[in-house]
């Protein structure tokens, strides 16, 4: 993608370009390789290796640049052909990596995640490839040219709203915004492309080229930011306090937690049934260690006997409202999330006996 020239221009731009290219771009993917190793291998997520691909394409086409530098009176279409065999692979790898992404926006992510999504990127991938090589084994233009430019448009859009979205979810608005204006740019230059402008295009790539590869970075690290900051601590390692707050004639209950990596303690607003509930289970926890709360069993008759939680949805909203509070209303995930926080604030019964009690130390409960 975005392999923006139309002609081979000076030995001296090509060898400085294709030199420039070559490295940097070897260098963001060794990089970008070594955090996914760190990191993302432990994850399982191959995002990263998608994109980093990506960003190995330039360092090729670098390659490229730098061999054709050496022939003045070169076939330019030849060299076209080959650029744009590379932006197509370009293109194909971060649309591949996509689906990896941990947020993405709500009207695209049932296309992105669907198990036809290798086949909705990869039938335009060919259908653009195909020609492209016939190009180049020719070494003449086709009845269709500049299929990698409409390829590459298709791509920044999907890339552009994946983008704003992971970083505004992540509350890194000013990414956000910068994302947005470097797939603005990588627009434009396509479109320069698409209408022969006579326009510098060696700048343009250049400058969009590094500005996505930075973009990649930020990714990478807003990622690794969210680990880092979003790991559900150990029950021993949390602290609780329970206030009642009067305010404008209206009452407040809170709850807020320490022991969050990144974070301050963080008050969280409950309503009079949830905060009920998780201050049920801090109070008793609190007086007796080994008390137990019961759960009602589904279609069991109320009269017969009084539970301490008429139903197990009851802790599961607890749990949404407290995740809410913590992380942002949607900016959680049910397995980074939801199931560690449930794990590390209750404990069930080994008897399955349907009874719950607070795992917390009782040292680090307040009121």
């Amino acid at each position: 993608m975005f392999i923006a020239h139309n002609s081979i221009g000076t030995a001296e731009t090509l060898l400085f370009y294709g030199w420039w290219q070559f490295g940097t771009c070897l260098f963001a993917f060794a990089a970008l390789m070594s955090i996914w190793w760190h990191i993302g291998k432990k994850q399982e997520d191959f995002g990263q290796v998608w994109l980093a691909l990506s960003v190995l394409c330039w360092s090729f086409s670098g390659v490229l640049e730098i061999y054709y530098a050496g022939f003045s009176e070169g076939n330019p279409i030849l060299l076209d052909g080959f650029r744009s065999i590379f932006s197509l692979f370009n293109s194909l790898f971060i649309l591949l990596s996509l689906p990896w992404f941990r947020y993405l926006p709500a009207f695209l992510e049932p296309l992105i995640k669907s198990r036809y999504w290798r086949l909705i990127v990869g039938l335009p991938f060919l259908f653009s490839l195909l020609p492209t090589i016939n190009k180049v084994a020719s070494g003449r233009e086709g009845i269709i040219n500049e299929l990698d430019v409409y390829y590459a448009v298709l791509t920044l859009l999907f890339l552009g709203f994946v983008l704003w979205h992971s970083f505004s979810r992540r509350r890194l608005i000013s990414l956000a915004v910068l994302s947005l204006i470097c797939i603005g740019i990588t627009l434009l230059a396509q479109f320069f492309k698409l209408t022969g402008s006579t326009i510098n295009l060696t700048i343009f790539s250049a400058i969009f080229k590094t500005c996505l590869i930075m973009i990649f970075f930020a990714l990478a690290l807003s990622w690794v930011k969210e680990l880092s900051e979003n790991v559900i601590p150990k029950a021993e390692d949390i602290s609780v306090l329970f206030e009642i707050r009067r305010k404008n004639g209206k009452v407040e209950r809170l709850v807020s937690f320490g022991g969050f990596l990144g974070h301050s303690d963080r008050s969280i607003y409950l309503t009079a049934s949830q905060y009920e509930l998780l201050h049920r289970f801090a109070f008793l926890r609190k007086k007796n260690k080994d008390h137990w709360l019961e759960i009602k069993p589904k279609n069991h008759p109320v009269r017969k006997k009084r539970y301490d939680i008429s139903d197990y949805n009851e802790i599961r909203r607890l749990l949404f409202a407290l995740l809410d509070g913590l992380f942002g209303k949607g900016n959680w995930s049910k397995q980074q999330h939801l199931e560690p926080l449930k794990s590390a604030l209750f404990e069930l019964s080994k008897k399955r006996e349907r009874k719950i009690r607070l795992r917390l130390e009782p040292r680090n409960i307040h009121f």
